[in-house]
């Protein structure tokens, strides 16, 4: 049996990207242009159902500029969980607004709905759910508190490309919704972010604040950011674009396998109506957690990762008292497994032995 490391994450590169890379280059055409509009319409159409989309430079900024062309700022409260990447609540921050820390339901480790409505005050601008790891968050239960409170929902969908809810895709719920293109997530352009709304005052307003507050060159209208997606980084997402499906499916199959093989932990729910595109496959191991994943690691090479060991509200940037014991729970027991499409039949039986071995011997 090859010992080679599996690792938790890896990008899938070949010579289609560096191709399309080349052509960028021989063009002379390196910044924003057609490549950006292209990949901007085809994203719209294969994963979004038509909805409008906007390209910049990365999901951060996604978050940031979609809440700024929305209104959000100084004095504005805006609900998000505190289980997830600190990205989130970071572009809530950076508008001048506070963000609120709610706590997740374990079965999907996306928002509770019942939590948030606990935390609505009078300065709630918006609620902010993760579609975390690739599942859908609540969005039925959570639109609807939405619209009885009169409050907006902003998507953060930077893990969960194709993922849809009752037939709908993520990333169209809400007034935006953002995905992420970093490396390691289920399709790239190198680096690069993409909005999706179909508000036309919102739309207008994100593509001015990614391009220095101007559409037309120095007629700035507002005061804006250099948020640009480049070209090149177009070029790449565009013949990832092409694959993503096939990927999906493979983790979906991968998914299914670790399903019906892996004994004596905990392994994803997936709820009625969702589409799970497993950005991350995650297990719960009640007991030592971090010894299993160095035990993975060390004792058979596989990487597993720990998404997330610190809640937001622990962040030394935030530093928040905040009573979330299902955050807690999540956060000393859950680790993800491979699950990417590089996986072939021996890795796959490797991670389950690995698995199936160190939870019968309490890691």
């Amino acid at each position: 049996m090859s010992k080679d490391f599996i690792p938790a994450a890896k990008p899938i590169i070949g010579d289609a990207e560096r191709d399309a890379v080349d052509a960028v280059l021989r063009s002379g055409m390196l910044a924003q242009g057609a490549e950006v509009a292209e990949f901007e319409r085809e994203f719209s159409d294969v994963l979004l159902d038509g909805r409008p989309v906007i390209a910049v430079n990365s999901g951060t900024a996604g978050l940031h500029l979609g809440l700024l062309a929305a209104g959000v700022g100084p004095g504005d409260e805006v609900i998000v969980p505190s289980f997830t990447f600190a990205a989130t609540a970071n572009a809530v921050a950076l508008t001048g607004a506070t963000p609120v820390f709610a706590d997740i339901e374990l079965a999907h480790y996306c928002l509770d709905p019942d939590h948030v409505a606990s935390l609505v005050t009078e300065r709630t601008a918006g609620i902010m759910p993760v579609h975390l790891y690739g599942h859908p968050a609540n969005m039925p239960a959570l639109r609807a508190l939405a619209k009885r409170q009169g409050l907006a929902v902003f998507e953060d969908a930077a893990q969960a490309h194709g993922a849809r809810l009752d037939g709908q895709p993520v990333g169209t719920f809400g007034s935006f919704g953002v995905f992420s293109l970093y490396p390691t997530k289920n399709m790239t352009s190198g680096e690069g972010g993409m909005v999706s709304t179909a508000d036309v005052d919102v739309e207008r307003q994100l593509r001015l604040l990614r391009n220095q507050g101007m559409r037309r060159q120095y007629e700035n209208e507002v005061v804006g950011f250099n948020a640009r997606m480049t070209d090149l980084h177009a070029a790449i997402g565009r013949v990832q674009l092409t694959r993503l499906a096939e990927w999906t499916r493979q983790r979906q199959a991968n998914a299914r396998y670790f399903d019906a093989a892996l004994d004596g932990v905990g392994i994803p729910a997936v709820a009625d109506g969702a589409e799970h595109v497993y950005h991350q496959y995650t297990i719960t191991v009640p007991e030592d957690r971090d010894g299993f994943v160095d035990a993975l690691r060390d004792e058979h090479q596989i990487g597993a990762g720990v998404y997330y060991p610190t809640p937001n509200h622990e962040l030394p940037s935030f530093a928040r008292t905040a009573d979330l014991p299902n955050t807690a729970r999540a956060a000393a027991t859950v680790l993800s497994l491979p699950v990417h499409p590089a996986l072939d039949d021996e890795d796959r039986e490797r991670i389950v032995t690995a698995v199936n071995t160190l939870a019968k011997a309490g890691a």
